[in-house]
C-alpha cells in the first residue's frame, strides 16, 4: 500500500514536469521577446505570432488529442507528446528567421497538445480516493499557474548568460528525464479502441480559432482594413458553426456540449479561462513595460512578475485540501474577486509606487491561485471516468484560450493604443509608431524628446490594457458567483452530470 502510494505521487511529479514544460513555454518568451525581436528582425505582427502560434495550435488540437488519448491510451499519448516536444524544442532553438521560429512554435504546440490532456487524465485514473485526488489535482493546477509565472524568470536567467535559443534548449533534458520516468512509473496503457477520433473536427476548431485571432489582431491596428477582418470573422464563424454541427451528428463527438449543463463544471471551465487571461495579460505587458520604459533587464522584469507566482502558491496548495470543507464558491468566485482587487492595485500604481505595484501582483496571484487550485476539481469531479480525456481537454482548452485571447487582444490593444496616441516630435519617421521598441531604436542617444513621447504613450496604453484586465476579472467574479450560488461544501463535486 505504501509502495503504491509512493508510486502515485512519483507519477504526479512526472506528469507535473510535463505540465511545467507546457506552461513555461507559454510565458518563457515574454521576457525574451525584446531581445528575440532585435536578433531576428521580427515585425510587430511576427512578434505576436511568435507568442501566439503556440496557444492557437494547441487550443485547436486539444479537444481532438483528449479523445485520441481515450482511444490509444493516455500513457502512450504522453510519451508521444514528450518526443514531439523535445524535437520541436531543438528546432525552435536554432531557428534562423522569425517565420521559422513561428513554425517551430506551432510544432511545439502539437507535442504540448498531445501531452496536456494526458497529464490530467493520468491523475484521474491513478488517484481513486476523492480527497487524495483533489489534493493531486490542486498540485497539478498549482504547477500550471507557477509554470506560467516562472517562465519570464527562467527566460531572464538564461538570457543573462546565453542566446535566446537557450529558452528552448532547456526543455530537452527535462523531456529525456520525463520519458524514462514515465516508462517506469506510469500505469499500463488504458487504450479503448471503441472510442472514435475525428481529425476533421480538430481542423474545424483550429480554423475557428485562427480566424478569431486574426480578426482581433487586424481590428486592433491603428488603421484596420475591413476586408481581412471580414474574411477572418467569416472563417471563425463558419469554422465554429461547422464544428458544433458536426459534434451533434457524430456518434462519438470530440465535444459533448451536454457536459456544460453542469453548473460546477462550467464554472470550473470559466475560472480557468479568466485566470489565464489575467495571468498571461499581466505578464506580457508588465515584462515589456518595465524593460522598455524603466530599463529593467529581462531577469529583473521576470523577477518582478514572479510576485504573481509567490502570491499564488499558498492558496494554490491549500485550495484542494480545504475544498470539501468550504466548497467551490469562495475559492473560485472569491479568488477571482481577490484577483480583481490586486489587478486594480497594479493599475493605479504601476508608474508611481513599486511597493504597491508588487503588493498588487501578490494579491492578484493569491486570488488566481485560489481559483485555479480547484478549477480542475470542479471539472474532473463532475464527469465520469469514461469522459476523463474529454473533460481534461475542455479544461486545457479553457487555459490555452484564456492565454491566447490575452496575447491576441491585449498585445494588439497595447500596440494599437500606443500607435494611436504617441505624439511624435517633428522630423521623426512615422515608423516610430510601430512599437515602443522601434521608437527607442530610432531615438538612440540623441533624441530624448522622442523617448519621452513614446514612453508616455506606452504608459497610457499599459493603463488601458490593465483596465480591460481588471474589468474581465470582475465579470468572471460575477459569472462564476452566479453559477455556484447553490453549491455549498457538500455539493461542490456532486452535481449530476448530464449526457
Amino acid at each position: 500500500m505504501v509502495q503504491d502510494a509512493r508510486r502515485r505521487w512519483l507519477l504526479l511529479a512526472v506528469v507535473g514536469a510535463g505540465l511545467l514544460l507546457i506552461t513555461l513555454d507559454n510565458s518563457i518568451l515574454y521576457a525574451a521577446l525584446p531581445t528575440l525581436v532585435d536578433d531576428l528582425g521580427a515585425s510587430s505582427s511576427q512578434s505576436l505570432w511568435i507568442i501566439n502560434a503556440y496557444p492557437v495550435v494547441m487550443a485547436g488540437l486539444l479537444l481532438g488529442s483528449g479523445t485520441l488519448g481515450d482511444r490509444i491510451g493516455h500513457r502512450r499519448m504522453f510519451l508521444i507528446g514528450l518526443v514531439v516536444f523535445g524535437v520541436a524544442s531543438l528546432a525552435a532553438a536554432f531557428s534562423p528567421t522569425a517565420d521559422t521560429l513561428i513554425a517551430a512554435r506551432a510544432f511545439l504546440a502539437v507535442g504540448a497538445a498531445a501531452m496536456m490532456p494526458a497529464t490530467l487524465a493520468l491523475i484521474r485514473v491513478t488517484f481513486h480516493d476523492e480527497r487524495e485526488r483533489n489534493v493531486a489535482i490542486a498540485v497539478w493546477g498549482s504547477l500550471a499557474l507557477v509554470g506560467g509565472a516562472l517562465g519570464p524568470i527562467i527566460g531572464g536567467l538564461l538570457l543573462n548568460s546565453f542566446w535566446w535559443g537557450s529558452v528552448f534548449l532547456v526543455n530537452v533534458p527535462v523531456v529525456v528525464a520525463a520519458l524514462i520516468a514515465t516508462l517506469v512509473l506510469a500505469p499500463p496503457n488504458d487504450a479503448d479502441p471503441t472510442k472514435r477520433w475525428d481529425l476533421v473536427s480538430s481542423l474545424l476548431a483550429l480554423v475557428a480559432l485562427v480566424g478569431l485571432v486574426i480578426a482581433i489582431k487586424e481590428t486592433a491596428k491603428p488603421d484596420p482594413a475591413p476586408a481581412p477582418i471580414a474574411i477572418a470573422l467569416l472563417a471563425a464563424v463558419v469554422g465554429g458553426w461547422a464544428f458544433a454541427r458536426r459534434q451533434h451528428r457524430l456518434p462519438y463527438p470530440l465535444l459533448d456540449f451536454a457536459i456544460f449543463r453542469n453548473r460546477a463544471f462550467l464554472a470550473g471551465v470559466l475560472s480557468a479561462g479568466f485566470s489565464l487571461f489575467a495571468l498571461a495579460g499581466i505578464q506580457l505587458i508588465t515584462t515589456q513595460r518595465f524593460q522598455l520604459v524603466e530599463g529593467y533587464t529581462p531577469l529583473g522584469a521576470g523577477l518582478l512578475v514572479a510576485a504573481v507566482a509567490l502570491g499564488a502558491l499558498p492558496l494554490a496548495m491549500v485550495g484542494g485540501a480545504i475544498l470539501h470543507k468550504v466548497g467551490l464558491l469562495p475559492l473560485i468566485a472569491g479568488g477571482l474577486a481577490l484577483g480583481t482587487v490586486g489587478s486594480a492595485l497594479v493599475l493605479l500604481n504601476f508608474d508611481s509606487s513599486t511597493g504597491l505595484l508588487i503588493t498588487g501582483l501578490l494579491v492578484t496571484g493569491a486570488g488566481l491561485g485560489a481559483a485555479m487550485s480547484v478549477a480542475s476539481s470542479a471539472i474532473m469531479g463532475n464527469v465520469p471516468a469514461s469522459r476523463a480525456g474529454m473533460a481534461s481537454s475542455v479544461e486545457e482548452v479553457s487555459y490555452e484560450f484564456g492565454s491566447l485571447i490575452a496575447v491576441a487582444l491585449l498585445g494588439s490593444l497595447l500596440t494599437g493604443v500606443y500607435a494611436a496616441t504617441v505624439d511624435l516630435p517633428a522630423g521623426v519617421p512615422d515608423s516610430a509608431r510601430d512599437s515602443l521598441d522601434k521608437a527607442l531604436t530610432l531615438a538612440g542617444n540623441d533624441n530624448p524628446s522622442l523617448v519621452t513621447a513614446a514612453s508616455t504613450a506606452f504608459d497610457g496604453a499599459y493603463f488601458t490594457v490593465m483596465v480591460v484586465v481588471t474589468a474581465v476579472m470582475a465579470v468572471g467574479t460575477i459569472v462564476t458567483g452566479l453559477l455556484l450560488r447553490r453549491h455549498g461544501p457538500g455539493s461542490a463535486l456532486s452535481a449530476p452530470v448530464h449526457h
